[in-house]
C-alpha cells in the first residue's frame, strides 16, 4: 500500500503547522483539547517518530480515530498486542502509555492508549 499524499511534503508541512499551533502560547491550549503529538518507535526500523493526531478522551484512555488508515502506516506499529507510545506534552507533560490498534468490519481504525 502506497503512502500517497500522506507522505508528501505538503502533508509534512501541514503536520509541522499543527505542531506549531500546539506549541503556540494562546492557540496551543485550545488546540491541545483535541490534538496531541505522539512519539513511538517503529517496530521494523527501530527509529523514533513523532506525529500530531486528533484524539478524544474515553475515561482514563485516549482514543485516536485514524483518518484514511490505508494511506498511513504509523498505526500498524500498534496491531496485535500493541506497543509503547508517548503523548508529548499531554496535560503539560509527556505521558507514557500502551497503544493498541484495532480495525473494525467497516475498515475504520482506532488506536486506544491506556496510561501507564
Amino acid at each position: 500500500m502506497g503512502r500517497g499524499i500522506f507522505g508528501s511534503p505538503a502533508v509534512r508541512g501541514f503536520n509541522g503547522f499543527v505542531v506549531g499551533l500546539l506549541n503556540a502560547p494562546v492557540l496551543g491550549s485550545i488546540m491541545r483539547r483535541g490534538f496531541v503529538k505522539i512519539r513511538y518507535v517503529g517496530r521494523r526500523s527501530g527509529k523514533t517518530f513523532e506525529t500530531p493526531v486528533n484524539y478524544r478522551r474515553a475515561g482514563d484512555d485516549i482514543v485516536i480515530n485514524v483518518m484514511a488508515p490505508d494511506a498511513k502506516t504509523w498505526w500498524r506499529n500498534f496491531l496485535d498486542d500493541g506497543g509503547p507510545i508517548t503523548l508529548v506534552g499531554f496535560d503539560g507533560q509527556d505521558r507514557a502509555g500502551h497503544a493498541v490498534a484495532r480495525r473494525d468490519a467497516k475498515g475504520r481504525v482506532t488506536v486506544t492508549v491506556t496510561p501507564g
